[in-house]
């Protein structure tokens, strides 16, 4: 088996925190690790990493919170590591394991899969650009459409996400005439394999306080948010529960950066963190009131199921794959109900709210997944595409896949 690390050696390099879809490719790396090699894409060219090497990547990979004390260091490593691949050789007709859409844009790299006779499985985690191209920066949409389609055209295997996620793909590929190829949901957990979840430290705030939890953009609705504040703020002055902004800036949103960094009236009462390890994370969640998820769209729906895993109640726009996912257990509203929206904070703001009693009832039979369901359903898949098949080897210094 070969696994596509690049995104996530570029991420870890870089001192970035891992992204939901990033978890999805550390949990891969961590299942079949033992069995497989790495594939790194450099200037262009990707190598297959030597047996050793690709242990070597792998182990750090999954440390936590360690690494390279520099970047120029991390740069070294992956140096050292692309440098010796050209002594190793890779397996064509084994499967490549491409979780986190890398390469999928390029023409070159579906070229490149049919050269080397290598068995592909992508990952597609939603479609979103391409169903709501209103949410995605302006060359993103294209972008998508092409990973989508060349993932139609040369998986052998597809994984998704959800099965929301499933019939999108599947209608998709009716409206470009092409099969889809065979599909497996592969539900995600919501703690990196072998991450432990931190137990409560210390309380970050000591006001009552929600957290709302992702990139700032438009889909997200953070905008909502902030102009209930600015209510509640009118209603309960200095009682007004806390709002915790927890992600980095995205994109097209003026008016919701205006509101953080101008609006006097909730600045007090609204906290932004833009950087925050998992440990960090998990302990707003632990001490938060709910966390607040007013999406337009998901494709899965991760920091819902995340905070539902630590016990904490969540307030969440009425989506399909939302109750997909976390089932009945949430409080539902609809993305553009603001006054629905202001009764359940002004609810669960409250210790014994009766409708945050209620779902912290509902919470005590929330069944949350795990890292094994979704390795087996994604090693079911690999089964069926029969990927343990004998292969040829390829010629030393060999290249794989192009991005």
């Amino acid at each position: 088996m070969l696994i596509d690390i690049t995104r996530l050696v570029w991420r870890r390099a870089s001192a970035r925190l891992p992204t939901g879809v990033d978890r999805v490719g550390l949990a891969s790396v961590l299942q079949w690790r033992h069995q497989a090699r790495a594939v790194l894409v450099l200037r262009g060219r990707s190598l297959v990493l030597t047996p050793a090497d690709s242990q070597a990547a792998f182990a750090w990979l999954l440390e936590n919170d360690a690494g390279p004390s520099s970047a120029w260091a991390a740069g070294w490593l992956v140096v050292r590591w692309c440098l010796r691949a050209q002594l190793g050789h890779a397996a064509a007709g084994t499967v490549l394991l491409n979780v986190l859409h890398r390469g999928l844009e390029h023409a070159d790299y579906a070229q490149d899969l049919r050269h080397c006779g290598v068995r592909p499985v992508f990952f597609v985690h939603d479609l979103i650009p391409l169903l709501h191209p209103e949410f995605s920066a302006p060359a993103e949409p294209a972008r998508h459409a092409r990973r989508v389609k060349h993932a139609l055209q040369m998986g052998h295997g597809l994984l998704v996400n959800s099965e929301a996620t499933q019939a999108d793909l599947a209608a998709y590929a009716r409206t470009l005439g092409l099969p889809l190829p065979p599909t497996v949901v592969a539900p995600l957990a919501p703690f990196v394999p072998g991450w432990a979840s931190a137990a409560p430290g210390v309380r970050p705030l000591a006001q009552p306080y929600f957290v709302v939890l992702g990139t700032v953009e438009p889909r997200k609705n953070h905008l909502l948010l902030l102009h209930l504040w600015r209510t509640l703020v009118q209603r309960h002055g200095a009682r007004a529960p806390h709002l915790v902004v927890i992600g980095r800036r995205g994109w097209q949103c003026q008016e919701t950066f205006n509101l953080l960094d101008r609006c006097a009236a909730i600045q007090p009462f609204v906290h932004e963190r833009t950087q925050c390890s998992d440990s960090t994370l998990s302990n707003w969640l632990q001490h938060a009131q709910a966390l607040l998820f007013p999406s337009f769209t998901e494709g899965y729906g991760m920091p819902a199921v995340e905070a539902l895993a630590h016990g904490v109640p969540v307030i969440a726009s009425d989506l399909a794959v939302l109750r997909e996912s976390a089932a009945d257990v949430p409080d539902y509203a609809h993305a553009l109900d603001g006054a629905r929206w202001l009764e359940l904070i002004t609810d669960h703001a409250q210790p014994d709210g009766p409708l945050r009693r209620a779902q912290l009832q509902r919470l005590q039979g929330f069944s949350v997944p795990g890292w094994d369901l979704h390795q087996r359903r994604v090693q079911g898949l690999l089964d069926r595409l029969s990927v343990t098949a004998p292969a040829q080897p390829l010629a030393p210094g060999a290249a794989c896949v192009a991005s």
